[in-house]
């Protein structure tokens, strides 16, 4: 049984990229807070209209042999970057990120990110106790 052929699955398991990529963009923000003149940036919200719409079969590179470099991590390409707009806060050097939105808006991802993988946990269980593989 493959479970990426399951439409609940796959739904979850690109929620959980955008999860990731958000996280990353988040972590990005936090890093450059002292940057001058930078701006924070976030993903566009997750929507399952854009979901269906986009492919999801991104390939990393792999390498064959452990002594092999593992090349450049390819970004998650689930959603799309966006600039932050409305800054309420801008430092005298034109930074605009604001440390207390970014780590709410990091613990609203990790949340999710809970969530998530709870229903994914869940939703195998249910499987497993539908095949009788579970007791």
């Amino acid at each position: 049984m493959d479970l990426n052929n399951m439409t609940l699955f796959s739904l979850m398991k690109g929620k959980l990229k955008w999860l990731s990529q958000r996280q990353e963009v988040l972590a990005q923000n936090v890093a450059n807070s002292d940057t001058p003149g930078y701006k924070p940036s976030d993903l566009k919200a997750f929507s399952f209209k854009e979901m269906v719409k986009t492919p999801q079969n991104k390939i990393n590179m792999t390498a064959a042999d452990p002594l092999h470099l593992q090349g450049r991590r390819q970004r998650i390409g689930v959603a799309q970057e966006i600039q932050d707009a409305r800054n309420y806060e801008t430092s005298p050097d034109g930074n605009a990120v604001v440390l207390e939105e970014q780590m709410a808006k990091v613990a609203e991802t990790q949340i999710e990110h809970k969530v998530i993988t709870e229903l994914y946990r869940k939703q195998l269980s249910m499987i497993k106790t539908a095949l009788g593989k579970n007791r």
